[in-house]
């Protein structure tokens, strides 16, 4: 009789151990994280679908080209070339809270620019495919400091950015903020055509 209720708690500690890892592996987060890893190494060609005139000028007309270069446990780096302009690499990572998104800006010479290093981390679990990242308060620390040389930083202290990844489908990213639902950029890269992979970003051979 002992024998029989030890294996039965023992039985319970390993189905509960596996409810965990069933958890887990179902964590939106995670999945996301394990769909974005899956595009390491390919580069797609994107679309401006939605944008200002501005951007529209500045974006649209040129060849955006999204590239997963470089994925760790933790961090998964993807350059974002405009044209010739190889200055942009969106940061990925996880954090013990959820996951974070930065936007690495540098020169062609290989220094930082003054704005950058500027994202947020996920505000909720989000789901499989979707994230979103708030600005952060760096970010809006230093969208303050620099409004005055950089006027289009106004209101940037709302900025949300939304990134989603529908396997074989398609990668986009897209920026809005809270306070104003007329700003809007979004760009779709489709996932079922792969490109041949560009030059690395700038300062980061």
């Amino acid at each position: 009789m002992r024998n029989g209720m030890i294996l039965g708690i023992v039985a319970l500690a390993f189905g509960l151990a596996g409810c965990g890892e069933s958890a887990r592996d179902q964590d939106p987060q995670i999945e996301f994280w394990n769909a974005l890893s899956a595009l390491c190494g390919q580069a797609f060609e994107g679309t401006l679908t939605e944008g200002s005139e501005g951007a529209r000028e500045n974006f649209g007309s040129q060849v955006m080209v999204m590239h997963v270069r470089h994925c760790e446990e933790t961090q998964i780096d993807v350059p974002f070339h405009v044209g010739e302009n190889r200055s942009r690499t969106w940061v990925f990572t996880q954090q013990e809270g959820g996951l974070r998104l930065k936007h690495d800006h540098r020169h062609e010479d290989g220094s930082e620019d003054e704005v950058t290093q500027y994202g947020g981390d996920t505000a909720g679990d989000g789901t499989p495919t979707v994230q979103e990242f708030p600005a952060d308060a760096f970010s809006i620390e230093m969208f303050a400091a620099h409004v005055e040389e950089t006027p289009g930083l106004a209101g940037a202290e709302f900025n949300v950015w939304t990134v989603e990844v529908r396997p074989g489908e398609v990668f986009a990213y897209q920026l809005t903020r809270s306070n104003d639902p007329d700003t809007r950029f979004r760009v779709e890269f489709d996932l079922s055509a792969p490109v041949p992979a560009p030059p690395s970003a700038w300062g980061h051979d």
